[in-house]
């Protein structure tokens, strides 16, 4: 009998009391919800695909969320916790694929009871001094896995959430220097210098900068001595537009002014750049409540939103590739003519990537390329791209594609082009097999028609006449025809049957040796082949007894179809220890190694030394099918010359 871990014990870090004095110091425990980690959460979720996400805080005796998308609570008891587990383990990263199975978690209440938590991934919220305050995790209620791309992408938004806490904590001391600031002038300015973000004060009457802080400086790209004896808009006139008036009317209301994520085109070293910062403008009030001064807080945050970007970005592709899945993507930058695509996309095209442009495009089959071009005049109207064409591999090999795709325009101009790839090689295999199957099932059930049909318009002739030879014979062809007829319309009923789910089985025990010395006596009475039973006299089975008969009497049949020159066929019963292994084999020509992949195929019917053979190309596939409703296994065997083996298996209990 298995033993689970006692689910209230969880391990502890080893600085736990540490730990817990650095996580107090964020001030963050029982605050409001915040949209920024809500984002974040919904972004972990979104990227993982599971209904649950959460910022956890781990408390002494319990675990807080700051952000709980998918669940109502804000807390539950540490004794419970995964996060607890997660925090004192030395990897960056804690999976728990089926918590069921998790001697630490199996007999956990929220994993047994309601909550019924089956899938767990968190990410320890290690903070700049190397506490681990929390996770950041994901949660389901079914088992699944993470590919390298998510643990990628889960550790990314991790990383934000813990700048979100840095940020948040920098500003709340900040918030607190502020008000000692107005007391001390000179504590202010050294303050002011040795803060952990940019800051820089602006005197209210004439925007004179009174102090600016070197980290201030970086932000901007400036040198100190361009701030000295300058007003705010004279030291960067770039931005002074838009954010003049911000700043004016902070003054003269006395509001402060928040901005996340706020982008600025800096001049750096002479040249625009792209800046994005999160700041504050912050009225200092003398004691009449009169704005004295603003003091800009900000924080440069391009970095940080560059990256989550990209998170978002990759989140988008992994989406498309999990909802169509083994289809290619491409991303074709029709600006620089250059093209992204993915691992797949290039697999189709037989291409190492990075390839070009034209690289794709010359692939493609001569003949088709006019398609491609009329596709592509299409897409300029209606912004949708689609066409199937053929490819071509290096050696000659011919492969189908659906390409579609979105177009996308400025100012008239197609500007990129986004879409899918999709390899339809084998769909227009069986498609050209279900039409090649129409017309052999017309041809072949239309002989047999014929041949009655005459065969009783002679009868129809002769009634009246005294019974004689010629009856005999006319009613025996009606026998033959009808029986053919029975035996292509019992395969396409049982090709429907299993098309439809309804092929069901009546499972017994039996002896597979005893079947294989009773079956098949329309080939020993024709006299024309022995057939040989080898191999384990014993072996019980435990199945349809008609289906497994049937399925062997195909495999005679087809022997004996296609090695009529085999005297013996050989059926042989094999015991595998799990399973049991029932062959036939003949000492025929044998079977091309290329045909050999399709044979279990539906409609595939193999051309054998040139020889035309009647048949729906059913069979094969019937039996392929009964012995996977088995939950078994069937193949082949063969070399030219040396004749063929077909097998299945059978599970033994």
């Amino acid at each position: 009998m298995r033993v689970f871990a006692d689910p209230l014990s969880f391990p502890l870090p080893v600085n736990e009391a540490e730990r817990i004095a650095s996580l107090y110091s964020y001030y963050i425990l029982d605050t409001a919800e915040e949209v920024d980690f809500d984002e974040l959460t919904t972004l972990a979720a979104a990227i993982c695909g599971t209904p649950i996400a959460m910022v956890c805080l781990v408390d002494k005796d319990r675990q807080w969320f700051k952000s709980h998308k998918g669940v109502p609570i804000s807390e539950t008891p540490r004794k419970y916790s995964f996060c607890s587990h997660a925090i004192a383990a030395p990897d960056p990263l804690m999976i728990v694929e089926d918590a069921t199975k998790d001697e630490r978690f199996a007999g956990n209440p929220y994993v047994t009871g309601n909550s019924h938590i089956v899938f767990y991934a968190g990410v320890p919220l290690v903070n700049t001094d190397g506490f681990a305050l929390g996770t950041l995790c994901v949660i389901d209620n079914e088992v699944r896995q993470l590919n390298e791309g998510q643990v990628d992408a889960l550790k990314i938004v991790a990383k934000q959430v813990v700048d979100k806490l840095e940020t948040r904590r920098n500003l709340l001391k900040l918030a607190a220097l502020n008000q000692k600031l107005i007391s001390s002038d000179n504590r202010f300015r050294s303050l002011v210098m040795q803060a952990p973000v940019s800051i820089c004060v602006i005197r209210s009457g004439d925007l004179q900068i009174q102090e600016v802080n070197d980290r201030y400086l970086e932000m901007v790209g400036k040198q100190r001595k361009e701030f000295e004896a300058k007003t705010i808009w004279e030291a960067v006139p770039e931005i002074a537009r838009v954010y003049a008036p911000l700043m004016n009317d902070v003054i003269d209301t006395g509001i402060p002014f928040y901005a996340n994520e706020h982008e600025l085109l800096l001049v750096k070293d002479g040249k625009p750049e792209l800046v994005i910062v999160d700041f504050v403008y912050e009225p200092i009030k003398l004691a009449d409540g009169i704005v004295d001064a603003i003091m800009m807080l900000g924080v440069d945050v391009t970095d940080k939103v560059m990256s989550r970007r990209k998170v978002e970005e990759m989140e988008a592709r992994v989406r498309l590739a999990v909802e169509a899945a083994d289809i290619g993507t491409y991303d074709v930058d029709m600006i620089n003519g250059t093209i992204t695509t993915s691992e797949r996309f290039d697999k189709i095209f037989n291409l190492t990537a990075p390839a070009k442009l034209d690289d794709y495009i010359s692939a493609i089959h001569p003949d088709d390329n006019d398609k491609r071009k009329e596709a592509h005049l299409e897409a300029n109207t209606t912004g949708k791209l689609f066409y199937e064409a053929r490819i071509i591999y290096e050696g000659g090999a011919i492969h189908w594609i659906r390409v579609t795709g979105q177009y996308y325009l400025k100012d008239g101009e197609v500007t990129r082009i986004l879409g899918t790839l999709l390899d339809i090689t084998e769909l227009k295999r069986l498609q050209q097999q279900k039409d090649d199957f129409l017309s052999i099932a017309s041809h072949e059930l239309k002989t047999p028609v014929t041949a009655l049909r005459a065969a009783l318009q002679l009868l129809d002739r002769i009634k009246e006449k005294p019974f004689s030879p010629m009856h005999h014979k006319l009613i025996e062809q009606c026998s033959r025809s009808m029986e053919k007829m029975s035996t292509l319309v019992d395969d396409l009923l049982n090709v429907n049957r299993i098309s439809e789910g309804q092929l069901q089985l009546g499972r017994s025990d039996f002896t597979i040796a005893e079947l294989l010395n009773l079956t098949c006596n329309h080939v020993r009475l024709a006299g024309k082949h022995e057939l040989i039973v080898e191999g384990d006299g014993e072996l019980i089975v435990h199945a349809d007894e008609d289906r497994i008969e049937q399925v062997i009497i195909n495999l005679v049949n087809n022997a004996v179809k296609y090695a009529p020159d085999s005297k013996e066929i050989y059926l042989k019963a094999e015991n595998l220890g799990d399973r049991a292994r029932i062959s036939v084999r003949d000492n025929g020509p044998g079977i091309p190694h290329e045909n050999l992949p399709y044979l279990f195929d539906r409609y595939y019917r193999a051309d054998h030394t040139s020889k035309a053979y009647k048949g729906l190309g059913l069979g094969l596939y019937i039996c392929a099918e009964i012995i996977k409703k088995h939950g078994g296994e069937i193949g082949v065997e063969s070399k030219l010359g040396e004749g063929s083996v077909f097998w299945f298996t059978l599970p033994l209990q």
